[in-house]
């Protein structure tokens, strides 16, 4: 049997995730927001408009 090498050359990448933490924050500010209004209008329906039924 014969062996046979095989010269391989490897590409490496180095990808670098660029973020703008003030993006991000904005991004989550906004989303809590939403979030703070949805259960706000929530608990408004079941404490004053669901007792009138």
């Amino acid at each position: 049997m014969t062996t046979q090498q095989r010269n391989v050359e490897i590409e490496e990448r180095h990808v670098e995730k660029k973020s703008d933490s003030s993006m991000v924050a904005a991004t989550f500010i906004k989303y809590a927001a939403y979030i703070v209004i949805f259960f706000g209008a929530l608990y408004f329906l079941v404490r004053y408009v669901f007792p009138m039924f």
